[in-house]
């Protein structure tokens, strides 16, 4: 049924207010799990090196004869690493009218861009940390650049067919090459956490994309899917797993929503630290009209502390 003739309504009144609600919704992966759960320590220099060591391998047959001369042993030196310190940046611009007018969901523009470009920096440190990247000196325009935690693996590593490691040699980190990729199964994982054991390792975070968490659910050591209830409660199925239990230690395992896409990253955060050059700052930039610039920096490096400590099974589907 139609409405009368000429019956005021909204679809023809004049001078509606808008309907905007005063609050700004965000989806999008904030977390670094990566970077928050490793140490800081301080870099002085834009190359930031430390030492790591080895002990000798293990001689059951050292046996001196009664009253020998003691025969000097060659003497235990540590090697030197290092890793180069990358200076991370955002700029952003408001202009003076978009910083006075009323605006939904925050009181000013320049406010909500500084925190959200501060966030997507963070990010931004977190996969360059992360990543199978390599360690590069500043060089006409090339900048310097940090080398990612998967780039440091040489030990305890299980690759895809054509993979080779690329560690750190002459000052420099070299990035990993991919292997073909294979599906993720729990010998991998068994096969790192063994490797990682007879180091003298002892890892305790397995770090990975969506996927294969989803396929580290599904491994078969996971026995229990279903929980007790109590009464007429609904049975609570589960389909996921939060820790592992293997021969050689509780791995607490953690999925990554954007910086790992073919490798677990199984690691130990005692041995994995930010060293922080230069922190975070906010510096307004010269005014060269009606708005204001910033620039966000942050300068900083990922230290890994002996590389020996953590694993990963690279190279998956």
């Amino acid at each position: 049924m139609a409405a009368p003739t000429n019956l005021v309504t909204t679809l023809n009144t004049v001078g509606q207010r808008e309907d905007l609600e005063d609050v700004i919704y965000r989806v999008a992966p904030e977390k670094t799990p990566f970077i928050s759960s490793i140490g800081k320590v301080k870099a002085k220099a834009r190359y930031h090196e430390w030492q790591v060591e080895d002990l000798a391998t293990p001689n059951p047959e050292n046996a001196q004869l009664e009253g020998d001369d003691a025969t000097l042993q060659a003497g235990n030196q540590p090697q030197r690493v290092g890793n180069y310190c990358q200076i991370f940046t955002k700029a952003f611009g408001v202009s003076r009218t978009d910083d006075v007018v009323d605006l939904a969901g925050r009181d000013k523009e320049s406010t909500r861009q500084k925190v959200i470009k501060g966030l997507e920096m963070r990010r931004d440190m977190e996969a360059a940390f992360l990543q199978n990247r390599a360690s590069q000196n500043e060089s006409g325009a090339n900048p310097r650049k940090s080398a990612g935690a998967l780039a440091w693996l040489t030990t305890n590593v299980s690759r895809g067919a054509g993979g080779a490691n690329g560690g750190f040699s002459a000052g420099i980190v070299t990035a990993a090459t991919n292997g073909t990729q294979r599906t993720f199964t729990e010998a991998l994982v068994k096969t790192v956490m063994a490797l990682a054991f007879n180091s003298g390792a002892s890892p305790s975070i397995a770090m990975m994309g969506g996927t294969n968490k989803q396929q580290f659910s599904a491994f078969t050591g996971i026995a229990q899917t279903r929980t007790e209830v109590k009464g007429r409660n609904q049975a609570t199925i589960i389909s996921g797993a939060d820790y592992y239990v293997s021969d050689f230690g509780t791995l607490a395992i953690v999925p990554h929503q954007y910086a790992l896409t073919r490798d677990c990253f199984i690691y130990d955060p005692d041995y994995w630290a930010v060293g922080t050059l230069d922190g975070f700052k906010s510096d307004m930039l010269a005014k060269t009209g009606d708005s204001e610039k910033w620039l966000l920096t942050h300068e900083a490096t990922l230290v890994a502390k002996n590389q020996k400590s953590s694993g990963v099974v690279a190279d998956l589907i």
